[in-house]
């Protein structure tokens, strides 16, 4: 194997150290799947990224996106933290807008600047796509609370903009610090579901500047417990304003996760509903964290 320069970050990034970890190899090209996959088990983030090549190609930046145990379509945090990567490394000056090409298509992320430094970013998700409502009941039983600490004026639902979630309602923070995945009850629920994580949120927050206190459990891809994710934080959006959480069709919101397991962080949400079309955004910040070479 040729020696490929690696990065680690910190996307969504609340402050130094915080966040989501991210590995992002580059000039990926000549790896073979296998090889990637082998990475991404080594680094053992909750995804590695791999930039096929430093040259455009087919409208974006190639990129492939590994967790641990398999490759996904998409996920939030590594488009954004690779897309910084490829401005900061790669393009090397500012720009308004590099495009991703995923496996689930073409994913632009937008920049902001103060001076030549970025201040934040935010990607545009694939139209959102509803799916599959449940009873309260099963869904406790998973997450080990009482039906009563769901919100039941909202809907429990699968919702996707690339990677589908359950979306699961509470109504204070305590419910979400109490949550706790019953390994043999999700195991035969998401045997019958197409999403096979769960997001659950609340309006009660640690830190009083943010809007929602949202914890995400990601077991079936080998994933825990995330502490920041953008795949899931673009379907909350779509929830929030199909279900005018806020009292309106417009979403824009700070979401904090990752508290419960010591790494705060913080991802900015962005919606808009209108003429049955829900536009999603998500962002945050990123840093660089280390740079390196796999032998």
């Amino acid at each position: 194997m040729i020696n490929k320069v690696f990065y680690i970050l910190d996307v969504f990034a609340e402050g130094k150290y915080t966040g989501n970890q991210l590995a992002v190899v580059r000039n990926a090209g000549g790896l073979s799947e296998s090889d990637m996959q082998k990475i991404a088990k080594e680094m053992n983030f909750s995804e590695t990224t791999f930039i096929e090549s430093d040259e455009e190609q087919e409208g974006g930046y190639n990129v492939r996106i590994f967790t641990p145990e398999a490759e996904v379509p998409f996920a939030g945090h590594p488009t954004l933290g690779t897309a910084y990567l490829i401005q900061q490394e790669i393009i090397n000056e500012p720009v308004e807008k590099v495009t991703l090409n995923l496996k689930i298509g073409l994913i632009p992320v937008t920049f902001k600047y103060r001076g030549e430094r970025v201040t934040e970013m935010f990607m545009k998700q694939n139209p959102p796509t509803f799916g599959a409502t449940f009873e309260a009941e099963p869904i406790a039983e998973i997450l080990d609370i009482k039906p009563s600490e769901i919100n039941s004026k909202y809907p429990i639902m699968e919702v996707s903009t690339g990677l589908p979630f359950i979306i699961v309602p509470l109504k204070k923070l305590d419910s979400i610090k109490n949550c706790r995945l019953n390994e043999d009850n999700f195991k035969n629920f998401i045997k019958n579901t197409e999403a096979k994580a769960f997001l659950m949120f609340a309006p009660k927050t640690y830190n009083v500047e943010n809007d929602l206190n949202v914890r995400v459990f990601a077991h079936y891809y080998g994933v825990p417990e995330d502490p920041a994710t953008g795949s899931a934080g673009g379907c909350l959006t779509a929830y929030l304003v199909k279900h005018k959480y806020f009292g309106s069709s417009h979403v824009d919101i700070r979401v904090e996760q990752g508290y419960e397991i010591g790494r705060p962080s913080l991802i900015l949400l962005k919606g808009d509903g209108r003429n049955d079309k829900i536009d999603v955004f998500v962002g945050g910040k990123v840093s660089l964290v280390a740079k390196g070479e796999l032998l």
